[in-house]
């Protein structure tokens, strides 16, 4: 069964692990090409896990790291987080800056001293070369995403602060001449060139879609949360669910329509902000 986290308006999709009986067919949704990746939820199991050393307790699922062929700017990972694990020093590099989005449970997150609780939906910015610890004091398995970049020095510039808070508590941007129907909630500030990723969540009522082939330099990596959509992606129709993940190289052209009957929802990251190095 599905397990989906949902607190308010907002819903997570949060199963993964487990091993697929004998008599299941092996034909899935999983694709990799040279402009795309899907990872399909059902793939997500207890065989493809892997240990960070850094960790007690704790099981991740890479998603994405830098490979020839496809994303290089950044990695992410779904972690697990057992009751009484975590980190008291989760970074082994220091020039690496880390976004933390939990999808269940509750995670304790240490930032220069300051301890913050995070629930669902709740998420932290964790500047490079920052001392910072996370840990699962509760009762029951926290999971979150786990974005990692090494940070892009801009002269003239200071490095970003920590950023801790809800997405619940920020006000979705509509896009233009869509009647709110295709919205972004940004989690960083875009303007502050200081940052050199964002971290989003789009939410498409049912029906709404993306009318364009968007072609651009940003990669992407994208989690869906909630819902499901046909996504373009190169050539290719696509059709995602709750629990997939697409990460996308520089220039993939992209679109969706968003099927319903729940809004189509999904974790978004970009690189931005930073001049083209040659």
């Amino acid at each position: 069964m599905s397990k989906i986290q949902t607190r308010g308006d907002a819903s997570y999709y949060t199963n993964y692990g487990g091993h697929p009986p004998q008599t299941d067919l092996l034909t899935d949704r999983a694709i990799v090409t040279e402009a795309y990746t899907v990872i399909p939820r059902g793939v997500l199991r207890d065989i493809v896990t892997s240990v960070f050393p850094e960790w007690t307790g704790t099981r991740a699922w890479v998603l994405n790291r830098p490979v020839a062929g496809g994303s290089t700017t950044f990695a992410q990972s779904i972690v697990e987080v057992a009751p009484g694990g975590g980190s008291d020093h989760p970074e082994p590099q220091a020039e690496v800056q880390s976004f933390v989005f939990v999808v269940s449970g509750r995670l304790t997150v240490s930032i220069d001293g300051a301890v913050h609780t995070l629930e669902e939906g709740g998420f932290a910015y964790v500047p490079a070369g920052t001392a910072w610890q996370a840990h699962n004091n509760g009762v029951e398995v926290a999971t979150f995403h786990w974005i990692r970049k090494r940070y892009e020095v801009l002269a003239g510039v200071a490095a970003p602060a920590p950023v801790v808070g809800n997405e619940r508590d920020i006000e979705p941007g509509a896009m233009p001449e869509t009647e709110g129907k295709w919205r972004t909630t940004r989690m960083l500030d875009p303007q502050d060139v200081a940052f050199d990723f964002g971290v989003n969540i789009v939410t498409f009522e049912p029906g709404a879609s993306i009318p364009f082939a968007e072609t651009h330099v940003m990669e992407h990596g994208l989690y869906v949360l909630e819902g499901k959509a046909v996504y373009r992606l190169n050539a290719d129709w696509v059709e995602v669910e709750a629990g997939d993940y697409m990460s996308l190289r520089a220039f993939c052209p992209q679109a969706c329509y968003a099927g319903g009957p729940s809004n189509f929802r999904y974790l978004l990251y970009k690189d931005q902000n930073r001049q083209i190095a040659l």
